[in-house]
């Protein structure tokens, strides 16, 4: 067995890229597939925080990448060695009720967010992707590897668990509470639907002038009081939809403070912690509060959008670095206050 160089989670608040053995077939579902790009996800900063307790010492992070198809095992039929493919987020046995329903996020036979959770992750040379079939979509050479591997997580879990949960119509006016990544990917896709407005609350100025470059309407800081402007915006109504995209009380009962009657809240962030569920206001007001994890459903979609250009995702990556310094990204994009960053993307040159 040869070596690779991955990043292994360690400890809360301790990850180290060190050397580790090649990952092998085990299952006759399996393939191997060697990264080309990959990203880090607001998720692997919880999971560095501890907030994500079943990630346990030793696991190789990450759940995103592109990559080269180099060895499939026997059961593989829709891939071979040399494709080159998306690697999705979550993995789909194909065959348990929930991926029956294309819910492939809460597979029962062994799929769901698995990769950099229970199992190894993409941060690293090479990874193993099991499920091969139903959890890598063949990439057409005109989707450039770092554009493409934004569809692997934050577009998918932006359009189903915020855009569709949250039932954007056209005339809504959207509220999306966290700009960074999946938030900006909500904004995007919310305009597949043609709301109203879009009103994007953050505390990083960086963040909410890249909402506004791709199509929010108005901006405010999280410190600012957006409550009144949302309530003013609307004549006191509140808006027809709010997405939490941050993962942090505060946050998530903001959303529930800027509804209206009648609206939605799409939470999409990951909670470490417990929130508030102002239910003495909430009960009378016909609110629907959605979370979720992403299915990946939505992904052959989106990668058609892709294709036809209809999706700026070139304009959320910030950061380039090589794979090796995979260190110096988790610095980068664990300090946005300082550095800016909106998604820092590895290789793919």
């Amino acid at each position: 067995m040869g070596a690779m160089r991955a990043l292994v989670f360690q400890k809360p608040g301790r990850i180290a890229w060190q050397e580790v053995p090649d990952p092998v077939v085990g299952d006759p579902a399996d393939a191997i597939v060697r990264v080309d790009a990959v990203t880090i996800c607001g998720t692997d900063l919880h999971i560095l925080k501890g907030d994500v307790p079943d990630v346990t010492a030793g696991r190789i992070l990450g759940h995103e990448a592109v990559g080269t198809v180099v060895e499939t095992a026997g059961g593989v039929r829709t891939v071979r060695p040399g494709d080159r493919v998306l690697v999705s987020c979550i993995s789909a046995c194909g065959r348990c009720r929930f991926c029956r329903e294309s819910r492939y996020g809460q597979c029962r036979g062994g799929g769901g967010w698995i990769l950099g959770h229970t199992v190894d992750g993409t941060q690293a040379e090479y990874v193993r992707v099991p499920f091969a079939d139903l959890s890598v979509h063949p990439l057409p050479d005109s989707i450039d590897s770092a554009d493409a591997v934004l569809l692997a997580d934050i577009f998918p879990t932006a359009y189903e668990v915020g855009v569709l949960n949250g039932a954007v119509r056209p005339a809504d006016t959207v509220v999306v509470v966290g700009a960074g990544p999946i938030g900006l990917a909500a904004i995007v896709t919310a305009g597949f639907y043609s709301p109203g407005r879009v009103i994007a609350v953050d505390l990083a100025e960086s963040r909410l002038a890249a909402a506004r470059s791709l199509g929010a309407d108005a901006t405010v800081n999280a410190g600012e009081e957006p409550e009144q402007l949302v309530a003013d915006l609307t004549d006191g109504l509140g808006a027809d939809v709010v997405m939490e995209a941050v993962g942090v009380p505060e946050a998530f009962e903001m959303c529930t403070r800027m509804v209206r009657p009648g609206g939605r809240v799409a939470n999409i962030g990951v909670h470490g912690k417990p929130a508030t569920l102002h239910l003495e206001d909430l009960w009378i007001k016909d609110v629907t509060i959605t979370t979720g994890l992403v299915d990946t459903s939505s992904t052959p979609l989106l990668l058609r959008m892709m294709a036809a250009g209809r999706l700026p995702s070139s304009s959320l990556i910030t950061h380039r670095f090589e794979l090796g310094q995979m260190e110096e990204a988790y610095d980068v994009f664990g300090r946005v206050e300082e550095t800016g960053a909106l998604k820092v993307v590895l290789g793919g040159a």
